[in-house]
Formats: structure tokens, sequence, C-alpha cells
């Protein structure tokens, strides 16, 4: 079984990643835990469908159509559309209208469908016509700045724009980051270093809540079902 999965970097600020998928003799995968939410795009015997995918909290199993085909922008932290408020979509999803290969529906009006290679081109029509928006401070604290505001503020800020605490999105980082490490044959005491994990069962719990998986079956790339997903972040900060 198989879910094909090609991505990219953006140099959009609204965008963190774009990817392209293909399914095949799969009929399930665990979608791993991500602070980030995406509009999704996929084809299945015909029927185009359309949605916004929200962040999610921890690992789940999810339905994947069999020989489908997909498309999704994933949008940087802070982004959000404030007619569809992303804070309400924490493990959830939105489905949207009337849609085809030319076209769907959203906010009031019909939106030519995007691809692959013109993904930020589409984006910027998104922000000029005010449908997305994005909370600089978001953004800033998680690289490491620190605003001249109260915890309290950047907390509610965190929380209006992805339905997360700073802390939670943190932990969600960490995990995926520590996943790919293991992936690439970092032994787990190397990781626990790095990342500041406080020793093993630390960082098995945070696997097993945010992957899905054990730090094993992460360096032996066990056959269970695929993973969503999974991309090296440029930086990180201890939760």
């Amino acid at each position: 079984m198989a879910l094909e999965i090609e991505s990219r970097s953006s140099d959009s600020p609204y965008v963190e990643r774009v990817w392209r998928s293909r399914s095949s003799d799969v009929d399930q995968m665990t979608s791993i835990a991500t602070a980030h939410w995406d509009l999704v795009f996929w084809e299945h015997r015909g029927q185009v469908s359309a949605a916004v995918q929200g962040l999610e909290s921890r690992a789940s199993v999810a339905q994947v159509p069999e020989d489908a085909t997909f498309f999704g922008i994933t949008f940087s932290a802070g982004t959000s559309m404030p007619h569809l408020p992303i804070s309400r979509l924490v493990d959830g999803a939105a489905r949207l209208p009337d849609a085809t290969r030319r076209s769907f529906w959203l906010k009031g009006s019909h939106w030519h469908l995007p691809d692959y290679d013109n993904a930020e081109v589409f984006v910027r029509r998104l922000v000029r016509e005010g449908v997305l928006d994005c909370d600089p401070i978001v953004a800033e604290v998680l690289r490491g700045a620190s605003p001249d505001l109260s915890e309290r503020t950047i907390q509610r800020r965190f929380l209006a724009a992805t339905g997360l605490t700073r802390g939670a999105i943190r932990q969600i980082d960490r995990a995926r980051h520590a996943a790919v490490l293991i992936q690439e044959g970092v032994p787990a005491h190397e990781v626990i270093h790095r990342l500041g994990f406080f020793d093993q069962s630390h960082l098995a719990r945070s696997l097993t809540r945010f992957i899905g998986r054990t730090a094993t079956q992460l360096g032996e790339r066990a056959s269970l079902e695929p993973l969503s997903l999974l991309y090296k972040t440029e930086a990180l900060l201890p939760a």
C-alpha cells in the first residue's frame, strides 16, 4: 500500500508548504499532529472536492479514498481566514461547496482552482481580496522574538489565530522534528539532547501522542499505515 507525497517549500510569508499526493491500494493513514492548516483539493472517481483542514492537536487515523489525487496548500502559523475562523476547526474540517476541476466556492464567489505550480499566485489573490489574513505576532514569537506584549495578550492572539496555545504548537513542532531526526538515523539519546526532552519516556510519550509511532517504528520504517506529510522545519524553539 502507498501514499505517494511530493512537497516543496515556498517563498510566500503566508505559505508553509505546497504538496500533492496520490493514493494507491491504501484506505487509511496516520494523520500526524500539525500546527498548520491546509486548503485541500482532491479528485476521486471523477468527483472533485475541496476543504479547509484545521490544525490537528494529536495523531489520529484518517480514511483515505483509494486511487485518488490530492493537492494542498499548508499555511504559515498565524495565517487565517477571518470569515472562517481557523480556531474553530482544530481537529476538524470545513467542506467548500461547488468544487469542479475548474473552480470552487469560497467567501461568496467562485475561485479558479490553484495547482502545485501556481499556489503562490492564488494566495496573493486571497490576500489582495481580503480572504486571507495573518497575525504577525504569532510568527514572530515562534521565531523567537519577544514583542512588548503581556503573556496573556500573546496567548489570546495565539488562540484566536490558531485555536492552540503557544506551548501546544511548540510541543507539536518538537515531536515532528524528533520524528524526522529519528527517520534520518539520529539516535534517540541525541534527539533528546538536541530538542530538550526530559528523558526517554518524555520522548516516547510525545511521539505516541503527536506522531502515532514509537521511536523504534520510525527508525525501522515499520510496515504500518502511511504517515501524512512529515518534513523538516527550519527552526524549533524548546517548549
